[in-house]
């Protein structure tokens, strides 16, 4: 069973300055919570009950918002608000932990994951998904659920997005055989040559396998960005089986001043 989930966060948002100077960009608000806590929410009705955030050395505000803080508690009870301690408490039935990422060193997509995996037991598998993003549903339905569901026993699964064909350029677009298993992906094709209407948002569930193969290729000396893609190409063409599971809610992304400002219509509507 997978009981253990890994979210990276760190970074300074540079699409998001000059706000992610004083606002790391997953606590970002959607609604009344922070961006992340959607990502945390669907893992933990998922029954993940270890959340790993990968985090840079300065951050302090989603500890902070995932810890204890009894001077607010204690606010509340006095002022005749105590029917509002729950709101503020941590989830219940999980841990959090944070591991730090010098954002001095190497980056890219695999690196987070490479630091909480390579400290994992060599037979363990694991959730990533990153955190500026997240599948809305107005229901309980779970993505992280469906793909855990998908790689029972060991596999390994993927989350795709259905995009309209006209938006597919802006991209990486997932290609898949007969058995809708991952093939490759296709970076920023024109609407008649991509392979589908399914685009990548760095939802997983990895193998035991898989993640060993993320921790090496870490230790690698690599130009530029090291990219989850890589060893996850590498995973496939060595025979290794990658389901992709479509979503069934609505992808929203903080990352951007429109598309953060979309998901906080999408989910202040959807509250009303």
């Amino acid at each position: 069973m997978i009981t253990k989930a890994i979210i990276p966060v760190a970074g300074w948002g540079t699409r998001r300055l000059p706000i992610t100077k004083a606002i790391e960009k997953c606590m970002l608000p959607v609604g009344n919570r922070p961006l992340v806590d959607y990502v945390v929410q669907d893992c933990i009705a998922a029954g993940i009950t270890d959340i790993y955030f990968v985090v840079s050395e300065w951050m302090t505000q989603i500890q902070a918002y995932y810890g204890r803080n009894p001077v607010l508690e204690e606010y509340l009870r006095g002022a005749g608000k105590s029917h509002m301690i729950d709101d503020v408490l941590p989830p219940k039935n999980v841990t959090f932990h944070f591991v730090t990422q010098n954002t001095n060193e190497k980056y890219g997509t695999a690196i987070p994951v490479a630091l909480v995996a390579k400290d994992l037991d060599e037979d363990e598998s694991a959730v990533v998904l990153m955190g500026d993003d997240f599948i809305y549903s107005r229901s309980d339905d779970s993505e992280v659920a469906r793909l855990l569901e998908t790689a029972n026993h060991g596999g390994s699964a993927m989350l795709g997005v259905n995009v309209a064909p006209e938006d597919v350029s802006r991209y990486g677009v997932i290609a898949t055989n007969d058995n809708n298993e991952f093939v490759r992906i296709v970076e920023k094709p024109a609407a008649k040559d991509a392979p589908s209407t399914l685009i990548n948002v760095s939802k997983y569930v990895l193998s035991a396998e898989l993640l060993q193969r993320i921790v090496r290729y870490s230790e690698q000396e690599v130009q530029g960005e090291y990219l989850i893609t890589e060893p996850i190409n590498e995973y496939v063409r060595d025979g290794g089986v990658l389901s992709v599971v479509p979503a069934q809610g609505q992808y929203l992304d903080g990352g951007s001043v429109e598309g953060w400002l979309h998901a906080n219509e999408v989910v202040v509507k959807g509250l009303v």
